[in-house]
C-alpha cells in the first residue's frame, strides 16, 4: 500500500507528464500560427480552427450525450466568445509579426486581468496575494513591453489585447460553468467563433495548401489537446507544481525562435516572465 507522499510524488508525476503534452501543443500551435501567417489571413486561421474543433467536439459530444448540447445561457456563450474570439485574434496576429517569446511573455498577463475582472464583475475578493501577482504582473509587463524606452510595436498591444479578451472570457467561463458542462462549452465556442471567421474569410479567400491543411490541422488539434492536457494536470497535482511548467513554455519557444526564426533572446521579455511567475507563485502560495 503507497504511504500519502508516494502518492503525491505519483501524481506529481503524471501531471508532468501532462504539461509535458500541454506545452508541446502550445508550441505546435505557435508554430503553425507563425508558418501560416505568411499565406492565409487571420480571420481565415480562426475559421479553420474554428471547423476542425466543431468536428472533433462534435464527435466527442455526440458519443457521450446529446443534451451536452442543450443550454440555457446562449447569451452569456455569445459573449464570451465574442472576447474570446478577439483574444485569439490578437494572439494570432502577433505571432506573425514579432517574436514568439514575446508573444508568450505578454499573454502571461492573463492572470493579472482575470483577478481584476473577476473582482469587477463576480465580485471575488482581492486578497493581499492577488494583490500581489498583480502588481508584479504589470511591472513585469512594462519590463517586456518598455514603454519610453522603445516604441511599442502595435502587434504587441494587439497581444495585450487578447489577454485582455482571455482574461475577460476566463471570467464569463466561471460564470457557464455554474450550468454547463466544459463540453457544451467547447461546443458553443467552435459553433459560435465558426461564422465570426468564416464572414471576414470571404474577402480575399486562399484555397489552402496541402501544406497549409496540415498546419492548420495542427493548430485546431493542438488547440484542444492543449487545455485538455493542461486541465488533467491540474487535476492531478496543485498549481504551484503546474503554473512554473507552465513558464517553461517561454524559454522553449525563444529557444525555437532562435534557432529556427533567428529571433534575438530579449532580456527583457525573460526578466518580465521571472517578474510575473514570482507572483503568480506568491498569490498560489496565499490561496493555500
Amino acid at each position: 500500500m503507497q504511504t500519502q507522499p508516494a502518492l503525491q510524488n505519483s501524481a506529481a508525476a503524471r501531471a508532468a507528464l501532462w504539461m509535458v503534452g500541454a506545452l508541446a501543443s502550445f508550441m505546435l500551435m505557435a508554430i503553425g500560427g507563425r508558418e501560416l501567417a505568411g499565406h492565409l489571413s487571420t480571420f481565415q486561421i480562426l475559421f479553420f480552427r474554428s471547423v476542425i474543433g466543431l468536428l472533433v467536439i462534435g464527435v466527442v459530444v455526440l458519443r457521450q450525450d446529446r443534451r451536452l448540447m442543450r443550454t440555457e445561457q446562449f447569451g452569456l456563450h455569445l459573449l464570451r466568445n465574442l472576447v474570446h474570439y478577439g483574444g485569439q485574434w490578437g494572439w494570432f496576429y502577433g505571432l506573425g509579426l514579432i517574436p514568439l517569446a514575446e508573444v508568450f511573455a505578454i499573454e502571461f498577463t492573463v492572470p493579472v486581468w482575470t483577478a481584476i475582472l473577476a473582482a469587477l464583475l463576480l465580485g471575488e475578493r482581492l486578497t493581499r496575494g492577488r494583490i500581489i501577482a498583480i502588481v508584479f504582473g504589470l511591472v513585469g509587463m512594462l519590463v517586456i513591453l518598455r514603454p519610453g524606452v522603445a516604441m511599442v510595436q502595435p502587434a504587441a498591444l494587439a497581444v495585450l489585447g487578447a489577454a485582455l479578451g482571455y482574461a475577460l472570457a476566463h471570467t464569463f467561463t466561471k460564470k457557464l460553468t455554474r450550468r454547463d458542462a466544459p463540453l457544451t462549452i467547447l461546443f458553443y465556442m467552435t459553433l459560435i467563433q465558426l461564422p465570426l471567421g468564416l464572414i471576414p474569410s470571404i474577402f480575399g479567400w486562399v484555397t489552402p495548401t496541402p501544406i497549409l491543411w496540415a498546419w492548420l490541422t495542427v493548430v485546431g488539434i493542438g488547440a484542444l489537446t492543449a487545455h485538455y492536457c493542461m486541465t488533467r494536470a491540474l487535476i492531478l497535482a496543485d498549481a504551484t507544481v503546474v503554473v512554473p511548467m507552465d513558464f517553461l513554455r517561454l524559454p522553449l519557444i525563444a529557444l525555437i525562435g532562435f534557432l529556427f526564426y533567428n529571433e534575438p533572446l530579449a532580456w527583457s521579455v525573460l526578466v518580465g516572465a521571472v517578474i510575473m511567475l514570482v507572483g503568480n507563485l506568491i498569490n498560489i502560495r496565499g490561496e493555500r
